[in-house]
């Protein structure tokens, strides 16, 4: 597999839109005309040449291509998509729409994405060492078709709305996951390994969740039906069974009714107790001493900031999730 390496020169001053760092489009082309292939900032028309340099060579497909992309691009949007073979490879953070309606290939990126990753997913595999913001494998907006299929993996924290209108594939979760899981989903898998909150699965038809940290808050349309003993990473576990969303209409096959299912997993007390700890403490998150200097000194540098800007720096710089009431008093406390 040949591989071609992007090296970030020079930080947007706004956000880059990169939809053709693929290998579906590189395959074929020599340096000189993949530098030549454009990316859209605002309403102006670039380069990729003017915000990379570029070195390599790529494969006569996209299967033979591999895409390297080091650098801060953490302002860079649609890295991957609609990409159907080979592979991509994000040495740190990037942002919205990593891996957007990809179809094949492999994705890994080793830091944390913004939101809308692996939105309207149909095939491949997508890896996010780090943290993943709102809206991961969901529909795009207006939409009602999310993932298809695939495997999204994502070993840190989720946002909120993910695997909104999922259809199938699997999306695994490495912690924990905000509200709104699995909204509208009419199947495919979803593995949270931490705690979910509250409002998980609603309006779901069908498919299978699997919290093995627990449920903050079960919906009261999810009714308690059985336990049963899966095989889960290649060893057998015990799981509490809900049935649900009750407040929708659902299928039947063979006379049966289809429903969607959340698995609840039986953990030892020692973990259960953990996973509590960790509930307790996402609502009294707090910044040491020296994260909230480092803010102080951000915010002076910012322009009127709004809530939701400060919030997403506090988590892209110190892996903190804050509510917005509590930044917007932290805000407060810091410009006195």
């Amino acid at each position: 597999m040949d591989t071609v390496k992007l090296t970030a020169k020079v930080v947007p001053e706004l956000y880059l839109e990169a939809e053709h760092i693929s290998p579906d489009v590189f395959a074929g082309k020599s340096t000189q005309e993949i530098g030549d292939l454009s990316v859209h900032m605002g309403n102006q028309t670039y380069k990729i040449a003017d915000y990379f340099t570029v070195e390599g060579k790529a494969g006569a497909t996209a299967a033979d291509t591999k895409i390297v992309v080091a650098g801060d691009v953490s302002k860079v949007k649609y890295i991957g998509m609609k990409m159907t073979a080979g592979e991509v490879e994000v040495l740190g953070n990037a942002d919205m729409y990593v891996g957007a309606w990809m179809a094949g290939g492999k994705i890994l990126v080793k830091g944390n994405v913004d939101s809308f990753a692996g939105i309207a997913m149909v095939g491949g595999e997508l890896i996010i060492e780090g943290n993943a913001k709102n809206y991961i494998g969901a529909a795009y907006r207006g939409d009602w078709r999310g993932m298809q299929g695939g495997k999204i993996v994502i070993k840190g924290n989720v946002g909120s709305d993910v695997g909104s209108n999922i259809n199938g594939g699997t999306i695994d979760i490495g912690g924990n996951a905000d509200v709104h899981l699995a909204t509208h989903a009419d199947g495919g898998t979803i593995i949270v390994r931490g705690v979910a909150k509250g409002r998980v699965g609603g309006q779901m038809v069908k498919g299978d969740i699997y919290c093995l940290g627990g449920v903050e808050r079960m919906m009261p349309s999810y009714k308690y039906d059985h336990t049963e003993e899966v095989e889960f990473d290649g060893k057998m576990m015990n799981f509490q069974v809900y049935f649900g969303d009750l407040g929708e209409r659902h299928g039947k096959k063979k006379g049966e009714i289809i429903y969607g299912k959340i698995y609840l997993g039986s953990v030892e007390k020692s973990d259960a107790t953990e996973a509590k700890v960790a509930v307790h403490s996402e609502k009294k998150v707090r910044l040491n001493d020296l994260q909230t200097n480092q803010l102080a000194s951000a915010l002076k540098e910012m322009k009127e900031p709004s809530v939701q800007e400060v919030r997403a720096y506090i988590f892209d710089n110190f892996d903190v999730d804050m509510k917005p009431s509590q930044v917007s008093r932290l805000i407060s406390t810091l410009k006195r």
